[in-house]
Parts: structure tokens; C-alpha cells; sequence
């Protein structure tokens, strides 16, 4: 068996973390024999190096590697595509076509974001992994293949199979053996390793200058999220290559290509250049919503130390910076305040008495249920105007996350777990 970094410097696998390595420790394990494998791990994590290091090193080497990407194909040909077809088995099916695992006889077949294939697509698939046979779209003569199948996905498998969305059968036949690949939020020690590396490769492609990160830049690289993870963090190193004049990078310049830094909110964008109306409205709307819901969130807290004191002087004295943002006119703050005192003494009066001991979290029945009323219809008065302008956004651009993304002044990444979150 080789030795595991002599694997990853042949491959161009960057970096020491220990999950990292045992994920290569088990490609090369796995590699002779015929199991199929799936490999598991957010998009960019570079899942596509391990079926690679699989089929290098097995006894298929010779054969035919051939890569997927399920989810690129549409749904009406990619049973054409992976299969094959008899002449006239559809519309524009002018001759018989091999399909790649008619191809791929004796090789490895790669089957990249494997969570997309469609349902009869995945019964076809079954049938492949269980017998080796597989039919021809419009044929009905059965013809073997001898296949490594390796899969990988982005999708967390388990909700997909909840959802109806994969066949369970198919998951165990497929994940014989799984091999997850760490975030590179994960491995934060491989981050800058990993930057060096991608800013030398950029600075001999384009005959220039290595950058290099200035100490804060590095803290800040180090602290970011990265999403988009490895491709992320190249596409960044490429860009600063090619745009900066200046090769020493510091942590305001590194800020300006790192989207979101310190939120995970939609941004806001304050561009000069003339927007859409749909763009303006859609700052306005976010600006009031993130503005309601501070607010409703001070209420909240306001009113629960209300509850759980019983105290109104003392409240006042604590909170008055509170209740002065909240009413906004420090002259009426103790009448408005009185106001409420009232009403909650007046309401009291008809529900069980709380202790002072009680937590927020304890006060669930009686007439302070409208706290967590409160909480309730704020969360889905954003979620609704978020979700709409998701959904206005996706059908302006057809369905493409990117042009989307950059419309609603968020991440494509972001994007991508609001849609997932949504169920669109």
C-alpha cells in the first residue's frame, strides 16, 4: 500500500488535518477491491480527487475512468446518457448509442452529485449495482457491464431518503464504504497552506509577482466561514492575483473579496450605480424587516424582565437606555412604560402568578403566551417576504443561483442553504 503523503502529492491534495488524511487512508485501502464507495462532503471540498486515487490505484487502472456529473444532465436524457438508447427509442434517437456504462466495461464509472439522479434513474442504478445488468432506453434485451461505482454528494443523504427524494436501498448499496471530506472551516491549519500554494501556482501562470498576506489578513483568513470552501479559496487567491497591484495583501483589501464577513445575513448593497426597482425595494424591505425585528427582540426583553421582576422602578433604572431606544422620546419613556405596567398588572390579575425565580423560558402558559406570539409571527413575516423575494429572484434568472445570488446581494452559498431550507 503506498505511503499516504507520496498519494496525496501525486493527486495535489494540499494540506495535514487528520480527518483529511484518513478519508486518502481509506481511498488507498478500498482501492483493490471492488466495493463501491461513496464519498460524502460539502461542494468544493474536492471529493472528485478521491475516485481518482481509487481507480489509480486499483486493479481497473487500465480500464476506462469516466466522471458524471449527475446533476448537469437533465432529467429526459441522462437514462440515454448513462445507458444508452435504440434507434428510435425517442424523438431525435437517429441511431443506437452507448450509453458510459456500456463504455466504461472493465473501468470506473465516477458518479458525481449521485443525490440528483431522478427516481427511475436511481432503479436503473439499483439494478446495475446488484447484477451487473442494465437495458438500453427502448430496448428490452439485457446486457451486462462489469462497473466500479464510486459516488459522492453534497446532499445530507438521510433527510433526502426522509423526504422520498432517494431510494434507501439504493444509499446502502452505494455507501458500502462512505468517505466523508472535512469543510475547510474544519481544518484551519491547511487554510493559508493551501493560499500560498494557489498564489504561487497564479503568480506562474500570469508571469508575476507571488502575493503574500500581511499578518492581520491571515487572522482574517483563518476566521472566515469559506463556504464555497478549496474553490472558494482559490477563486479568491485568483482574483487578488490578477486584480491587486500591490503584492503585500492586507486585511481591509483580503475583506473586500470575502463576501458576508461577519454575518450570514443577506447583505445589503450600498452600489452608487443605478439599481432595478426590484433591487431598491428589496433594500428598503430588508433594512425595515432587520429594523422590526431589533426592536421587537428589545420589547421582548423589556417586558420578560418585567415579568420576571415584578419591579417597575428597578426596571426603569436598569433598562432606561433600553426603553429610551425602544420609545425613542425620553420625556414620555415613563409614561408609555406606566402603560404597560397597567395593562400587565390588569392582566395578571386572571392568570397563575409567576415566581421572580422563574426563567423566560419557564413562562408558557396564561396571558404571556403573546410573548412568544410576538416571536412567532415576526420569524414568519421574514420568512415569507424572504422566501418571496427568493422565489421572484429564482423565476427572473430561470432557475440560475448565480445570476440570482448576486441579485438578491447574497452568496451563491447562502443561496443554495436558503433553497435547501425553503424546500424549492
Amino acid at each position: 500500500m503506498e505511503n499516504i503523503q507520496a498519494v496525496k502529492q501525486r493527486f495535489g491534495i494540499i494540506g495535514n488535518d487528520p480527518k483529511l488524511n484518513r478519508a486518502v487512508e481509506k481511498a488507498v485501502q478500498v482501492a483493490p477491491t471492488d466495493i463501491s464507495v461513496l464519498v460524502t462532503g460539502e461542494s468544493g471540498v474536492g471529493k472528485e480527487s478521491i475516485p481518482k486515487i481509487i481507480h489509480s490505484l486499483s486493479h481497473r487502472k487500465h480500464g476506462k475512468y469516466i466522471a458524471v456529473n449527475c446533476g448537469a444532465i437533465p432529467e429526459g436524457t441522462i437514462d440515454s446518457e448513462l445507458f444508452g438508447h435504440e434507434k428510435g427509442a425517442f424523438t431525435g434517437a437517429t441511431a443506437t448509442r452507448s450509453g458510459y456504462f456500456e463504455v466504461a466495461d472493465g473501468g470506473t464509472i465516477f458518479l458525481d452529485e449521485v443525490g440528483e439522479l431522478p427516481l427511475p434513474t436511481q432503479v436503473r442504478l439499483l439494478r446495475v449495482l446488484e447484477n451487473g445488468e442494465f437495458l438500453k432506453v427502448g430496448s428490452s434485451k439485457s446486457q451486462k457491464t462489469d462497473v466500479r461505482i464510486v459516488a459522492a454528494t453534497n446532499v445530507i443523504m438521510g433527510d433526502a431518503i426522509d423526504k422520498g427524494k432517494f431510494r434507501e436501498d439504493l444509499y446502502y448499496r452505494l455507501s458500502t464504504v462512505e468517505i466523508n471530506l472535512p469543510p475547510l472551516r474544519k481544518r484551519s491549519e491547511d487554510i493559508h497552506l493551501l493560499f500560498r500554494k494557489f498564489a504561487a501556482d497564479f503568480a506562474q501562470k500570469y508571469k508575476m509577482p507571488t502575493i503574500r498576506l500581511k499578518e492581520d489578513a491571515v487572522s482574517l483568513l483563518l476566521q472566515y466561514r469559506w463556504g464555497g470552501n478549496i474553490r472558494q479559496l482559490r477563486n479568491v487567491a485568483e482574483q487578488i492575483s490578477v486584480l491587486e497591484h500591490e503584492r503585500e495583501v492586507s486585511y481591509k483589501t483580503l475583506k473586500h473579496y470575502l463576501p458576508d464577513v461577519g454575518s450570514n445575513l443577506p447583505a445589503v448593497i450600498t452600489s452608487k450605480k443605478a439599481q432595478s426597482d426590484f433591487s431598491s425595494e428589496r433594500e428598503i424591505l430588508y433594512k425595515v424587516l432587520f429594523d422590526m425585528q431589533r426592536d421587537v427582540n428589545d420589547l421582548k426583553k423589556l417586558t420578560l424582565e418585567l415579568m420576571k421582576t415584578g419591579n417597575a422602578a428597578k426596571v426603569q433604572e436598569e433598562q432606561s437606555s433600553l426603553i429610551n431606544k425602544i420609545y425613542n422620546e425620553e420625556k414620555s419613556h415613563q409614561q408609555d412604560l406606566a402603560s404597560i405596567i397597567e395593562e400587565e398588572e390588569q392582566e395578571a390579575q386572571d392568570v397563575e402568578v409567576v415566581s421572580i425565580a422563574a426563567s423566560p423560558s419557564e413562562v408558557k402558559k396564561g396571558n404571556y403566551d403573546f410573548a412568544e406570539e410576538i416571536e412567532e409571527e415576526e420569524n414568519l413575516s421574514l420568512q415569507e417576504k424572504e422566501l418571496e423575494l427568493i422565489k421572484k429572484s429564482l423565476e427572473k434568472y430561470h432557475g440560475k443561483r448565480k445570476d440570482a445570488a448576486d441579485e438578491l446581494g447574497i452568496s451563491e452559498r447562502t443561496l443554495y442553504r436558503k433553497i435547501k431550507q425553503y424546500n424549492l
